[in-house]
């Protein structure tokens, strides 16, 4: 009836094990399912959209040798969601593009070579060893809007303005916004252009002036210009429809390419993005959960497995007030970019690898 000490003591270390084994496997269970939006095990990232939960339309990327990506973002008012007030263009970062933190204010004060106007869609870039800044100066329905250039040593900043490229009616395009550089033969270009044709210009060698003429890219249906060069083609990604009507945004993501970097661009089918050509690569999730209205892509990004990796706003159905920051993977087919159902994903997920 009697257990001897030898006996007890197996018994006891059997008992233990067995709550060691269970409290572990209980543990690691709840880690796995708590926290979707940042969690990791031994080999992997899950995550699920948004990466990023407040207002940061527009967003952009730069990776800076730091180890970190930089996002920024249009100006934003984060006063009710307890980020301290009103940002001129917000910086966050993050080391696996999914745990994402506040950085701080871009600019440290408005730019004062327009008199009245919100600071939208930065374009960030690393370029002659400095990280430069290109941002559009407009209100709605702005007769005159602009877009201007800061730069900085550092990806947090303080950048330092160095006022506009050019206004609206200077440069001849209508609704100039919407800058995005671009490196070419080793010479400086900006795209820009909404929905009043997509553009192209050289820039100085400095990257703080225009230099040549002017030449088109695309037609009259897209803003939010992107360029993307893989294997032997330049991939052209344009946002098209509403941006900015909550539920009722229409904003979706077409893709053109080309095989030289001024076009012509052309869809899957052949049509010409001149002739507002474009292969949809994103749309609004069409059930009551996920995301309407998803856009304005920033940089594509290749993980240490190989894997393509998009940023992009979209307004979540569920709080519909505010465009919020997502990240999907893009996969490629037969020389095409393809996003799963060509729509937000909604569910956890493996994510990007990068340790």
């Amino acid at each position: 009836m009697f257990l001897t000490f030898t006996n007890k003591y197996i018994v006891k270390l059997i008992v233990i094990s067995f709550f060691s084994v269970f409290a572990f496997s209980c543990t690691h269970e709840k880690t796995i399912s708590q926290s979707p939006a940042d969690t990791t095990n031994a080999s992997k990232l899950i995550y699920q959209n948004p990466v990023f939960n407040h207002d940061f339309p527009d967003p952009n990327l730069v990776e800076s040798t730091d180890g970190f990506f930089y996002a920024y973002s249009t100006q934003a008012s984060w006063k009710n969601e307890n980020f301290g007030g009103a940002y001129f263009l917000p910086i966050i970062r993050s080391k696996n593009l999914v745990k994402w933190e506040v950085v701080g204010d871009a600019l440290a004060k408005k730019p004062d070579w327009k008199s009245e106007g919100g600071i939208w869609a930065p374009d960030a870039t690393f370029y002659n060893n400095t990280y430069f800044l290109y941002y559009s100066y407009s209100t709605w329905g702005d007769p005159n809007p602009g877009i201007g250039v800061a730069a900085s040593k550092k990806p947090e900043g303080p950048f330092t303005d160095y006022g506009k490229l050019f206004f609206s009616k200077e440069i001849g395009v209508n609704n100039s916004i919407d800058p995005f550089f671009f490196e070419e033969q080793g010479k400086p270009y900006i795209v820009w252009g909404s929905f009043n044709g997509i553009y192209g210009v050289e820039l100085t060698a400095d990257g703080l002036h225009v230099k040549g003429e002017k030449f088109q890219i695309g037609g009259n249906a897209y803003e939010g210009s992107f360029i993307y060069k893989k294997d032997s083609y330049y991939y052209y990604f344009g946002s098209t429809g509403s941006c900015c009507e909550g539920e009722k945004s229409t904003y979706a993501v077409k893709v053109a390419r080309s095989a030289t970097f001024k076009g012509p661009y052309a869809d899957k089918e052949g049509k010409l993005l001149l002739e507002n050509g474009g292969t949809l690569l994103l749309r609004k999730n069409p059930d009551k959960e996920g995301f309407v209205g998803p856009g304005h892509n920033g940089d594509l990004i290749t993980d240490k497995a190989g894997q393509t990796w998009m940023i992009y706003h979209a307004f979540d159905k569920k709080q519909p007030n505010r465009r919020v920051m997502l990240l999907d993977k893009i996969e490629w087919k037969e020389g095409w970019p393809f996003i799963n159902n060509s729509q937000p994903s909604i569910e956890p997920h493996p994510g990007p690898v990068f340790r």
